[in-house]
């Protein structure tokens, strides 16, 4: 079991820069690699990015490559997303989760507003 809060979201001006976190208990040493997914007013869950919890690679979705970060703290079972040079598009509710992603671990997100 995999429990999970997003925080770090906010109102941005486009070109801005956020980090956001999520803080997973439960289950999560070297047992589920993590990711970040979001999802736009009237569109589906996306991905964003994901991290091997023991190994630490990382993943990346074409349109946050060069732009996001997706790191993780072991010690403190926690995953960051440092989300930079904003555009309006990327306004969304963020998540984090497994990755892949299960039904049940999906959290309240955190909201992501880019100003132009």
């Amino acid at each position: 079991q995999v429990q999970v809060v997003e925080s770090g979201g906010g109102l941005v001006q486009a070109g801005g820069s956020l980090r956001l976190s999520c803080a997973a208990s439960g289950r999560t040493r070297s047992s589920y690699d993590m990711g970040w997914f979001r999802q736009a007013p009237g569109k589906e869950r996306e991905f964003v990015a994901a991290i091997r919890w023991s190994g630490g690679t990382t993943y990346y979705a074409d349109s946050v490559k060069g732009r996001f970060t997706i790191s993780r703290d072991k010690a403190k079972n926690t995953v960051y997303l440092q989300i930079s040079s904003l555009k309006p598009e990327d306004t969304a509710v963020y998540y984090c989760n497994t990755h892949p992603p299960r039904p049940e671990y999906w959290g309240q997100g955190t909201q992501v507003t880019v100003s132009s």
